[in-house]
């Protein structure tokens, strides 16, 4: 039972990692679910405190919601528009099956320029800076979740 749960912990780390880069999974809380089953079901209960634990949800928590905000956030403050934003996650999604994650990065840059160049009809300079807003916006909500979910992989193999 101890591998199984081991198996299934190291399955839900790398899982967690990918949905970093997968807008479908859910990147951090996927890798505080394989740190949660260690840490009850696991080899070795003293591989992090119950406080510790609830810091990691905390984080894990925190930056979920902050990787809806961030993005929106740079959008709105680079004269982007709730078009642009929309846009900017269709672009990353039609993206996903090329070139991954590049085709993302560039599908989500390229929608939030269109949108603000087509539907709002800003200039080319306007379009592009909300697109510049956007796509800075998602590198770092993605890096946020790719150093929590690394961490949380990190004690994940130390608790084997």
């Amino acid at each position: 039972m101890d591998v199984l749960i081991d198996v299934v912990a190291l399955l839900m780390g790398v899982i967690g990692l990918l949905g970093c880069f997968l807008p479908v999974l859910p990147g951090p809380p996927l890798s505080y679910v394989g740190l949660v089953l260690l840490y009850f079901w696991g080899n070795d209960p003293t591989m992090m405190s119950a406080t510790g634990m609830w810091i990691w949800l905390f984080v894990v928590v925190a930056a979920t919601i902050l990787d809806y905000v961030i993005p929106a956030y740079y959008t709105r403050k680079t004269g982007g528009s709730k078009s642009a934003a929309r846009a900017s996650l269709v672009g990353m999604l039609v993206g996903i099956p090329f070139f991954p994650p590049l085709g993302m990065i560039v599908g989500s840059f390229l929608g939030a320029y269109l949108a603000e160049l087509w539907i709002e009809r800003k200039t080319s300079e306007d379009s592009f800076r909300a697109a510049w807003g956007t796509f800075v916006g998602f590198l770092l909500g993605t890096g946020m979740k790719l150093i929590i979910s690394i961490f949380l992989l990190y004690y994940i193999l130390r608790g084997f």
